[in-house]
């Protein structure tokens, strides 16, 4: 069995950053930092065993931010891309880096140019995309100023903090409400990392942009159309990526950005094997349907479940299926069987459920089928 993702902060690694904080700040009371850092550390999870480091750090280091930033700094590995908790030689790295950023976005914002050294020198040691945040809420203008001056980086981390930090709902982050709102700004940045030559910094604009799309659904749907324009594909990549909630929810323009027009077919059927199914066992269907077009037709097949719900109501659920292209005039006959297994996120219950097809997000058809639990 794998290690618990909590143990990346344990007793080791808060013993190794003490010892590096202490190596440039004698001062430094390394066994009372310690003993605070990893107070119950069995009991928290790891964004508290974080913050919990990061509050021993604002206990024994310097008052003085500038004192303090000192120390952190020098106490910073070489530059790598280690994902290690702690570098034995060369100082900090890797993820324990994420209290030390929080720690600067915690008590260093009258400290803006000085913190904006410290995030930099940060996340070319792991990531400061927590960190950064709350100067994004504090001074949005100064610190996006700040971010695009580093768009022309060498350091691949660095030019990732910018598409990552500002992500509006990064997950296990604070949300930056003003760009949710308006994510204007954040677009500027992102078109300027649209052909990052690293996949890395490309992967983190895709999933801003996907972020954007769950309150700008349109906006980011436009984007696509426009960027899709003599797009390498590296970038289409990007923004398939980007547009993957969107796709998947058949948004018209966003199916419409990757070439998925208004299905033309002259016959279609959806045919139910199994009317009656059991959990455990598998619902089993065959869609046909025929083309009505003398060219070809790029078809994305998706299908719904509408699952019943305790209150007799249903609530869908839409899984990716197929993607084809049907030649001009010729006929397709897919088969799908879908496995009705317990899982932690969602609750199944005995009923009417019933499935249905869609193309190119197009509703097709629709059949109800039977589920029993018993």
């Amino acid at each position: 069995m794998s290690e618990p993702f909590k143990n990346l902060f344990n007793d080791t690694v808060i013993r190794k950053m003490a010892g590096h904080f202490q190596h440039h700040w004698t001062e430094f009371d390394a066994q009372s930092f310690t003993e605070a850092a990893c107070y119950q550390l069995e009991t928290l999870e790891l964004k508290e065993r974080s913050a919990q480091i990061t509050k021993a750090m604002a206990s024994y280091l310097p008052k003085d931010f500038i004192q303090a930033g000192n120390i952190l700094l020098a106490s910073l590995a070489t530059e790598s891309d280690s994902n290690d908790s702690y570098a034995e030689e060369s100082g900090i790295t890797g993820w324990a880096i994420m209290p030390m950023a929080d720690y600067v976005g915690q008590y260093g914002i009258d400290y803006h140019e000085f913190s904006m050294t410290l995030l930099n020198a940060m996340t070319r040691r792991f990531t400061s995309e927590f960190g950064i945040r709350f100067f994004l809420l504090a001074a949005p203008e100064k610190t996006l100023k700040t971010l695009d001056s580093w768009i022309t980086d060498q350091n691949k981390h660095v030019r990732r903090l910018i598409s990552e930090g500002t992500r509006p709902r990064l997950p296990w982050a604070m949300q930056l409400p003003d760009f949710i709102k308006d994510p204007t700004p954040v677009i500027r940045l992102l078109e300027k990392l649209r052909d990052d030559p690293e996949e890395y910094v490309r992967r983190s604009v895709a999933n801003n942009l996907n972020d954007i799309a769950k309150d700008h659904p349109d906006l980011v749907a436009d984007l696509a159309i426009d960027w899709m324009k003599g797009a390498n594909t590296p970038r289409q990549r990007l923004l398939r990526h980007a547009c993957r909630t969107l796709l998947k929810q058949g948004h018209t323009t966003a199916l419409k950005a990757f070439g998925y027009g208004t299905p033309e077919l002259k016959s279609h059927q959806l045919t139910i094997a199994t009317p009656n199914v059991s959990l455990n066992q598998s619902l089993v269907f065959s869609f046909s349907l025929s083309s009505d077009l003398n060219k070809d037709q790029t078809l994305m097949i998706d299908y719904v479940i509408h699952h019943q719900k305790k209150n007799g109501t249903t609530s869908p659920k839409v899984f990716k299926w197929k993607k084809v292209t049907l030649p001009a005039g010729k006929d397709l006959s897919i088969t799908k069987k879908h496995l009705f297994k317990p899982i932690t996120t969602r609750a199944y219950y005995s009923g009417q459920h019933s499935v249905e097809i869609m193309i190119n997000g197009v509703s097709m058809a629709k059949e109800n089928f039977s589920l029993r639990l018993s």
